[in-house]
């Protein structure tokens, strides 16, 4: 029986453990935390993302508990377009957003009966031998298998033993997050929708509908999801300071920034200082005598979420090892089969995190002759970037 280890229970390593199971692996996942975590807020998933999870076998529910997105389009914070919304083409697919509680529970159900999930496990070495298979600790606690997903986040410990030269720096800003519930959101005109992106000094907000009022489409996690950004550090202050500055920060934008931010309660608010590797790893697999192990998901490539891709390359990622490593075996096959994994994930994200460091150039403009650049340029640079991305993501399919 081939054996894998997947470190880290994230929607990646989930996803990962899922696809490995499914084609004849022995799993365990290894958690850190006391137990599997689970995200309060919601996800956007761009078509590279839900093509993946199909590919995984994980498609036929999403249409339950995910929301279609059409584009937004971007605006300046007193409502003037600086990028008008584009129709969608016949053939296009649209993004989607899906509550991360419900995602969660997808991946945990397509897990089956072959996964073991251990928490409480934290993992400080790993351990590569020319003649024998890789293997991981904790003081005198090893875990052995032919093959290792280190799927444990941007602070993979893992990674800082295989990949040192990328190192987690901050991206320049933070971000806010909330879901506001249903029954606590705001009921706006029709002529004011909440789905949306606008842009100032300094600052971002962007803001889409988790399902219908009174319907969520298949889930109870429905509302109205945000995410702000702002340059700078994170805010050391209460979740109830951090929202009055939010507030106070936003304050005059247009409709229904306000409305929105007003409904929203402490409890509501997730802050993430965001930060991103620089440089990535030179490689995204590593041998070890018949096996060996590789990066995936935030271990191998975290970055700013501006283009909302973190979480497609993580699924992009467990669909190529699924393929991968669907008739390797521990030896030769095995360990062409990290090679190959490495060669197929390594250029491609790369691509993206380039994008995505120029449009964070762009988000992240201050000053006014900045601005005023920035806003002249925008209706140009900006429709070129994001169709650089979709044309990017569009173009991957899952590998067979």
């Amino acid at each position: 029986m081939r054996t894998a280890i997947v470190v880290g229970a994230g929607i990646g390593g989930l996803a990962a453990a899922g696809a490995l199971a499914r084609s004849g692996w022995q799993v365990t996942i290894l958690e850190r935390g006391d137990r599997v975590p689970v995200d309060r807020a919601a996800l956007i998933l761009w078509p590279n993302g839900v093509r993946a999870l199909r590919s995984l076998g994980l498609g036929d529910g999403l249409h339950a508990i995910a929301t279609p997105l059409r584009d937004r389009g971007v605006r300046r914070p007193d409502g003037q377009w600086l990028v008008q919304p584009r129709q969608p083409g016949p053939d296009t697919t649209p993004p989607i957003v899906v509550h991360r509680e419900d995602l969660h529970d997808a991946l945990i159900a397509g897990l089956g009966e072959a996964v073991e999930i251990r928490t409480g496990v934290p993992i400080d070495t790993v351990h590569l031998h020319d003649g024998d298979r890789p293997s991981i600790g904790h003081g005198r606690q090893r875990y052995e298998a032919d093959l290792i997903v280190a799927a444990d986040g941007i602070d993979s410990v893992l990674r800082k033993h295989l990949a040192p030269e990328a190192s987690v720096v901050s991206s320049g800003c933070a971000a806010w997050r909330a879901v506001i519930p249903w029954y606590r959101a705001p009921r706006l005109p029709d002529d004011m929708p909440p789905n949306g992106e606008t842009l100032g000094a300094g600052y971002r907000f962007v803001a889409v509908s988790l399902g219908e009022r009174g319907s969520a489409g298949g889930s109870s996690r429905g509302g109205i999801y945000w995410v702000a950004t702002a340059a700078g550090a994170p805010r050391p202050e209460s979740p109830a300071t951090q929202l009055q500055l939010l507030r106070r920060w936003l304050a005059g934008w247009h409709a229904p920034i306000g409305e929105l931010l007003d409904a929203t309660e402490p409890e509501d608010l997730i802050q993430q200082e965001v930060r991103e590797l620089r440089p990535l790893p030179r490689q995204y697999g590593f041998g070890s005598g018949p096996g060996g192990v590789v990066l995936l998901g935030d271990a191998a490539h975290a970055m700013p979420h501006h283009l909302g891709q973190g979480a497609c390359l993580a699924f992009e990622d467990a669909a190529t090892l699924r393929s991968v490593m669907a008739e390797a075996v521990p030896g030769r096959t095995l360990t062409t089969a990290i090679e190959q994994y490495s060669r197929a994930r390594r250029p491609r994200t790369a691509t993206i995190v380039r994008q995505t460091r120029r449009m964070s150039a762009v988000l992240q403009a201050r000053g006014r002759l900045a601005l005023r650049a920035r806003d002249a340029a925008l209706g140009t640079i900006t429709p070129r970037l994001l169709g650089s991305v979709a044309t990017t993501a569009g173009d991957w399919r899952p590998p067979t």
